[in-house]
């Protein structure tokens, strides 16, 4: 879990991962711990390294700002957390 987290994966991407190996699902979710904050901060740094900090100019950038971040396995929570905040500066 540390090694994929620490390679910009998010939570569900990893669980389904530890799934095909055959891990069962308590012991997953004792793992990631996905009521962590750090999740969200983990999204937001993958975000900020791709996209350089970046925010889009229109629907269709965020749309795809949006589902590199579900690709890599974060929740629409953590992913929209990001956008949130450029909303509340506009």
């Amino acid at each position: 879990v540390r090694y994929k987290r620490n390679r910009g994966f998010g939570p569900e991407r990893i669980q389904l991962e530890l799934n095909a190996k055959g891990i069962d699902d308590a012991t997953i979710a004792e793992h990631l711990m996905l009521a962590d904050n750090g999740w969200s901060n983990d999204a937001r740094k993958v975000w900020q390294k791709h996209f350089k900090g970046k925010y889009p100019e229109n629907y269709a950038e965020k749309a795809k700002q949006m589902r590199f971040l579900q690709y890599r396995g974060f929740t629409r929570e953590q992913i929209s957390s990001i956008f949130k905040e450029e909303e509340m500066s506009i």
